[in-house]
This record gives C-alpha cells, sequence and structure tokens, in this order.
C-alpha cells in the first residue's frame, strides 16, 4: 500500500526508526509497537481511502490483528477530511482525530523570542532524565501520563537521536529544562518534529517559538532536510505559534480511535 498523506508518511518513518514493525496487508497497514502495546498510534491500523459502511468491519479487522489490545485506533489515508463518512465511525464508538499537517522551507524568527533561555541539543543521563521529568509533568493526569509509557516512549526517542536520525532539543533556564521538542529524519530530505512541550509554569513566554525556530534553522543543515513537518491541533493555540515561524498548512490528517475504558 503506498501511502499518501504526508502525515502518516512521516508518523510511519518516525515509528520505524523507533524500532516498530509495518505490515503491508494491501487495503491496509498494520503498525505495532511490541515494547510499548499501550502506544495507541503506535499500534494501530492505517486505512487506505475507505468505501462508506467499513467502520464496524475495521474495528473487528483491528480487534484481530491486535486481540489483546484495549485500544481501537484506525488512521486514514486522506488529506481532505472531506471525504470521510465520519459519522460511521463516530456510530461505531470511536473518536475523530484531527490534525492539521504544516510544512516549511525555512522558518523565520518568531515574534516574541524568549532570550533568557539556553537552547541546545539534550546530551547524556542528566538531560534525559530532565526530558521524562518535563514529559511527566505536561501529561499529569493524562492517558499519556503513564510512568511506564512515558519511559519507554523516551528511552525510543533517545535511541532514535543518538543512532544520527534525529536530535532533541531542549530550552534550559538555570539547568533546568523548561521546553522540549524533538526533530527526526531517515535522510529523506523530510525531517518531523515530535513532542513539542513547556513546562506549565513556563507556557506563554515565546519559548516554544523560539525553540522550533532554532531546531528547525539547525535540523535543515545538520539533518541536510529540505522541508519539515509538524503536525497540530487545528484549534490549539499552538499552531498559531508554527505558523508565525513560517509553517503553513499542507493537509489535514485524519484517524479515529477509542480509548481503554
Amino acid at each position: 500500500m503506498e501511502v499518501r498523506s504526508l502525515g502518516y508518511r512521516t508518523d510511519l518513518m518516525v515509528r520505524a526508526l523507533e524500532g516498530s514493525q509495518v505490515e503491508d496487508r494491501g487495503e491496509y497497514l498494520v503498525i505495532r509497537t511490541p515494547r510499548n502495546p499501550a502506544y495507541w498510534w503506535g499500534n494501530f491500523l492505517l486505512l487506505a481511502r475507505p468505501e462508506p459502511g467499513a467502520a464496524a468491519s475495521w474495528v473487528a479487522i483491528f480487534a484481530r490483528e491486535f486481540p489483546l489490545a484495549r485500544h481501537v485506533a484506525l488512521g486514514i489515508d486522506v488529506t481532505e477530511i472531506s471525504v470521510v463518512y465520519i459519522g460511521e465511525y463516530v456510530a461505531a464508538g470511536l473518536q475523530l482525530q484531527r490534525s492539521a499537517v504544516l510544512t516549511a522551507k525555512e522558518l523565520a524568527q518568531p515574534p516574541r523570542p524568549y532570550q533568557e533561555a539556553v537552547y541546545r541539543e539534550l546530551s547524556g543521563d542528566a538531560d534525559w532524565r530532565q526530558a521524562a521529568e518535563l514529559r511527566a509533568i505536561v501529561n499529569a493526569g493524562e492517558p499519556g501520563g503513564d510512568p511506564d509509557f512515558i519511559a519507554a516512549r523516551v528511552a525510543a526517542e533517545r535511541s532514535v537521536t543518538e543512532s544520527g536520525h534525529g536530535l532533541w532539543f531542549g530550552a534550559f533556564v538555570d539547568g533546568d529544562l523548561v521546553a522540549q521538542l524533538g526533530l527526526v529524519t531517515d535522510g529523506s530530505g523530510v525531517a518531523r518534529y515530535q513532542n513539542v512541550e513547556t513546562h506549565p509554569d513556563w507556557r506563554r513566554r515565546g519559548l516554544a517559538g523560539t525553540l522550533v525556530w532554532h531546531a528547525g534553522r539547525h535540523g535543515l543543515d545538520a539533518l541536510d532536510a529540505s522541508t519539515l513537518v509538524i503536525v497540530a491541533d487545528p484549534l490549539a493555540d499552538a499552531i498559531k505559534v508554527y505558523r508565525s515561524v513560517g509553517f503553513a498548512d499542507a493537509e489535514t490528517q485524519v484517524g479515529f480511535e477509542r480509548q481503554p475504558e
């Protein structure tokens, strides 16, 4: 199956670099992350544009492919949400996941750069320990806040960056990590941002935009990338930050999920 969606193509790029398995069934792909079965979007089906009336059957196929899973996650390989029959997936007990995929060839300094932080790559156990601690704070009370899940995700991200397939940047104030993000590539010329996170006490100061700008400028050179890709909630404030440094909307990424009870 040839994937058309840039959002999902770069998702699969990152998952493969992290060690996930991708199995082609013709009409759909199976993405598995055996080391982290609780990672919903590391264990999902990516469907070629499905025909109407097929939602229930895709839920059944997911259950067959992932018999021990407590969640359901279905990605739809389209670039426009208007061609997806949303109602039938909602009727099947799934929640719509709609994301904006943005791209940039170059970045501009944000309107409000935060100059008091030190922006650099993470290096060594102490930095990565802070990365896990920041992730836990950002996701406190959310499904992604489970300590074992965070440990598995951070370990995968560190492995990818230290193997030369990406960079992980942090904004440090007095030695404390207050914002972070990743930038990952497989050498194809496309680099995908990962997990732009800012400590709740440090938000709305320009840190995220400044970090995205710093990382992107460095990544275009160090990773030999020509296109930067970032995916965001179209209704969240963060998307305004990304647009302010030069990102433009490219497509809509569509998926459906059912969280564990």
